[in-house]
C-alpha cells in the first residue's frame, strides 16, 4: 500500500501585533459608530416634536445617522478580514487553497493539479518576471508576508492566463517540485 504525500501549511502574518491593534480599534470604532447612530435616532425624535422641517431633519439627523450606522455595519461585517490567513493543502500532486478570516470563516479559493501547471518557481527568479509581465494575466496573491519565500504557479484555464502566488516552506516546495510536470519548475 502506497503512502499518500500530504502536507498542510497555514500562512499567517509574522507580526501579529499591528494586526491585533487594528482589529481591536475596528471593534471599538464599530461600537462608537453604533452609539452615534443611536444618538442621532434619539435626536430625530426630539426634532420631530419641536416641529423641525424635513430638510433640517434630513441634513442634521438622518444623513449623519445613516453614515454612522453604515460605518458600524461595515466594520461589523468586514472586521474579520483584518485577520486573514491562507491555507495550502498538498495531497499527491494536488493543491487546495483556502482563505481563512479570523480563524472562523473559511473561503475555498480552488484546487489545482500540478500536472496542469505550465511554469512554477520562486518569485525572485527570472522566470517569474517573464510570466508576470505578460499582457492579460490574472494575478492572485494568496500570501500575507511580503518578505516570505514566495512561490508562483503559471497556468491557463478556459483561455485565461493566471498566476497564483503563495508563500511556502522548503518542505512544501520539495513536494511541489517532485510532482510538477517535466520542465515546469523554472529558475531563469
Amino acid at each position: 500500500m502506497a503512502m499518500d504525500n500530504f502536507l498542510e501549511e497555514v500562512a499567517t502574518r509574522r507580526n501579529r501585533g499591528m494586526e491585533t491593534v487594528t482589529y481591536m480599534l475596528a471593534n471599538v470604532m464599530m461600537v462608537v459608530f453604533a452609539i452615534l447612530a443611536f444618538m442621532y435616532l434619539m435626536t430625530m425624535q426630539g426634532a420631530l416634536t419641536q416641529g423641525a422641517s424635513f430638510m433640517e431633519i434630513l441634513i442634521a439627523v438622518i444623513l449623519p445617522m445613516l453614515v454612522t450606522g453604515g460605518c458600524a455595519a461595515l466594520l461589523f461585517f468586514y472586521r474579520d478580514r483584518l485577520r486573514t490567513e491562507y491555507e495550502y493543502t498538498f495531497t499527491n500532486g494536488q493543491m487546495d487553497f483556502a482563505q481563512v478570516f479570523n480563524n472562523k470563516k473559511r473561503k475555498n479559493l480552488g484546487t489545482m493539479n500540478l500536472k496542469n501547471v505550465e511554469a512554477m518557481g520562486l518569485v525572485n527568479s527570472g522566470s517569474f518576471n517573464r510570466y508576470i509581465n505578460m499582457p492579460g494575466i490574472k494575478r492572485s496573491n494568496w500570501f500575507v508576508n511580503r518578505d516570505a519565500q514566495l512561490f508562483y504557479f503559471y497556468f491557463s484555464k478556459e483561455n485565461v492566463k493566471r498566476i497564483i502566488i503563495i508563500e511556502v516552506s522548503d518542505e512544501m516546495q520539495a513536494l511541489i517540485k517532485r510532482y510538477a510536470a517535466p520542465g515546469a519548475f523554472q529558475v531563469n
